[in-house]
């Protein structure tokens, strides 16, 4: 589906110049004159292959008569069409009681609607925005249309990611919470699956290698939709000759990639083995949930069953954010309890923070510890922003980023995980610099200095930044 945004605010905002940065046209006229814009004009533009259409308006002030009033019903009309809303202000000029007025407006409309302190350009952003956040909007963007910045970062938030674009195709044919139950051969994945669904759906046998392919399985339980995916077993590569268990071992890690939440099955008989942390790794590097089910826990000897929650947890550190459960899928004692984890987990992987929230952690975080020095200069984090879900994505904006150490980013994502109370999925950070307005650019002399320059060089004198250089040394 092609998003629609619409721009609405005060006379004079900006907000045509902002509709042609966007659509990457000169369609709205753009001129320093109050109410140039009366109808709505629609356009067309695109962000990283995500299409979108955005309508320009007309001014608003509040109390409309007249044409004036005919104006603001095509606006609000806008706004009625739209799924997202960009409430743009002039940073210059301040809070108005105009600006207090379309925000009760666009309250009542129950709209998502996002505030744009727009013309921010020579001057602090930070304190041209200041007076608005008493607006009480959840999401603010600080921009200059005029100069195209801070548009490109702006849609980066507003706009569905590749991967969530991609989520809503796998929603469309597969509805629910996706389950994936992987691990080695053998280990009782099908029987934890017939328990689960409470039916013995797919074939069990005492023999590796019984199921082949992934299987979808849509059900309900409880009022809520589900869809359990059963895989085929994972060996060591060295173990793999047959060509159709390389098949199977690629639908599982597909499968791996579908699932919302994955349920790694271990044999409490065998324990912890290599091939249970490779495929781990798997599923953090796709980025899922994971609940660890330790299986055949029935009819184990006390001192067998200690051995192996110590093997658990002193292997399995890293994993401190995983539930684990100790289960017998055949007998079901334990599996009931494993569906409060998996929701835990799914509301972790799906939830949507506010940038204003995220920012105030990101600012705690600096309060509480400070990045380092780096060739004198402290590394800044201004603000931070979601980038995506399944697994949440965090992108932090600031200068030297590329700089800062990995054990600060591990301190980052754990201040995080624990103020949002994040359970089951792995949290991913993304540093991104300031954008540089010269990137790109070439320096072009003034004839003053072109012959300033030839003198220079005729006279065998070095530029100025050389001598400085060459004196430090």
């Amino acid at each position: 589906m092609t998003p629609v945004i619409a721009l609405v605010g005060r006379p004079n905002v900006g907000k045509s110049t902002l509709f042609n940065q966007m659509t990457r046209s000169r369609d709205a006229l753009v001129a320093d004159f109050p109410g140039l814009t009366r109808d709505r004009k629609y356009g067309e533009g695109s962000y990283e292959g995500q299409r979108f259409i955005v309508i320009d308006t007309g001014g608003l002030t509040g109390d409309e008569q007249g044409l004036d009033l005919e104006m603001a019903r095509q606006s609000m009309q806008a706004v009625e069409e739209a799924d997202i809303v960009l409430f743009l202000v002039d940073g210059r000029a301040g809070l108005t009681a105009g600006d207090e007025l379309i925000a009760d407006s666009l309250r009542r409309s129950g709209k998502q609607a996002h505030l744009v302190v727009n013309k921010t350009d020579g001057q602090d952003p930070d304190i041209a925005a200041s007076d608005f956040y008493s607006l009480g909007f959840e999401s603010t963007f600080l921009i200059a249309a005029s100069h195209n910045r801070g548009i490109r970062s702006m849609l980066e938030i507003l706009l569905p990611s590749e991967e969530e674009r991609e989520e809503e195709d796998r929603a469309d044919r597969y509805p629910g919470i996706r389950i994936g139950v992987v691990g080695r051969p053998n280990v009782g994945k099908s029987t934890l699956v017939n328990r689960m669904l409470g039916e013995d759906r797919v074939v069990v046998y005492d023999m590796p290698g019984t199921t082949r392919d992934s299987v979808y399985i849509p059900y309900e339980r409880q009022g809520s939709q589900y869809t359990l995916i059963d895989t085929a077993g994972v060996r060591r590569r060295k173990n793999v000759s047959e060509v159709v268990e390389k098949f199977s071992i690629i639908k599982t890690l597909q499968a791996i990639d579908d699932a919302h939440v994955v349920i790694l099955v271990i044999d409490a008989r065998e324990g912890l083995v290599d091939q249970d942390l490779h495929l781990i790794g798997f599923v953090l590097d796709a980025g899922r949930s994971l609940v660890i089910a330790v299986n055949k826990w029935d009819g184990m000897d006390p001192e067998d069953r200690a051995r192996v929650k110590e093997q658990v947890q002193r292997r399995l550190d890293f994993l401190d954010y995983a539930d684990k459960h100790y289960i017998s899928a055949l007998h079901g004692s334990g599996v009931g309890v494993m569906y409060e984890s998996v929701q835990a987990c799914y509301e972790s992987a799906m939830a949507k923070w506010p940038t204003n929230r995220l920012t105030a952690i990101l600012q705690d975080a600096i309060a509480q510890h400070q990045p380092p020095m780096v060739h004198g200069r402290r590394i800044k984090l201004r603000y931070a922003h979601q980038g995506g879900s399944n697994p949440p994505v965090i992108v932090v904006h600031g200068n030297q980023v590329d700089s800062l150490p990995g054990a600060y980013k591990r301190y980052l994502e754990n201040t995080f995980r624990k103020v949002l109370k994040v359970t089951g999925s792995p949290i991913r950070f993304e540093f991104k610099s300031g954008e540089n307005p010269f990137a790109g650019k070439v320096d072009r002399l003034t004839p003053r200095q072109k012959v300033k320059k030839d003198n220079d060089e005729k006279k065998g004198r070095r530029p100025k930044k050389q001598r400085q250089k060459s004196l430090k040394r």
